[in-house]
């Protein structure tokens, strides 16, 4: 009798899809730029393989690793898998698009491999994922688990804790993470109360010189 392991799951749509911020659109067109200490170039397969201090840039998205493998298929989409050296992390950040004035926003993430999916838009931390988002400087969120899937295309996230009965006591690794409430300025102005009323001023009483006083 087969028995299975059910991976603790967690969908994370709220964070990313509050305030209408998406991934740069313009990322999955621009070309990628690579630099490495070697590449070893397939034209069969239309693949290659950087090694050594790897260095990605496309539009916004910044990658950083120990080996890159690169394939594009005929439609020109690319795809690569990203990873670290042993006992590092490889990294990916990239900026997204926001209202005017709302100031620049960062998805960053860490994992021991990371895999880009230009076709399907979507970025799969593998092993000790870790993602954070910023609002410039400022780190807002910051999740972890076994698996982490960001999908540009629909801000959402789905982080996978991993399966059960992995962990010495036959626990299932956990999803953490921190989130920060989003204030919207506008709902917040709606929401703040309302500023007491100006005081009104009490009469001015006179003393009337005549008993009906001034006419």
């Amino acid at each position: 009798m087969k028995s299975f392991q059910t991976p603790t799951v967690f969908v994370l749509a709220c964070v990313l899809l509050a305030g209408g911020a998406h991934a740069e659109r313009a990322d999955r067109s621009k070309p990628m730029n690579i630099e490495s200490d070697t590449l070893r170039y397939d034209d069969t397969k239309q693949t290659s393989v950087f090694t050594g201090k790897v260095v990605v840039t496309k539009g916004s998205i910044v990658m950083r690793g120990a080996q890159l493998d690169v394939r594009q298929d005929t439609a020109g989409n690319q795809f690569g898998v990203l990873k670290a050296e042993p006992g590092k992390l490889a990294f990916f950040r990239q900026k997204r698009d926001t209202r005017p004035g709302a100031g620049d926003e960062y998805m960053e993430g860490e994992a021991e491999v990371i895999e880009y999916d230009g076709k399907a838009d979507t970025v799969r931390f593998l092993q000790r994922a870790e993602l954070r988002r910023y609002l410039g400087t400022t780190l807002n969120d910051e999740m972890t688990g076994v698996v982490i899937v960001y999908d540009n295309s629909t801000s959402v996230l789905t982080i996978d804790g991993g399966p059960a009965k992995t962990r010495p006591d036959g626990t299932a690794p956990r999803v953490r993470a921190v989130l920060t409430p989003r204030v919207d300025e506008p709902r917040a102005a709606a929401a703040a109360p309302a500023s007491a009323p100006a005081a009104v001023a009490a009469p001015v009483l006179r003393r009337s010189a005549t008993v009906g006083g001034q006419k």
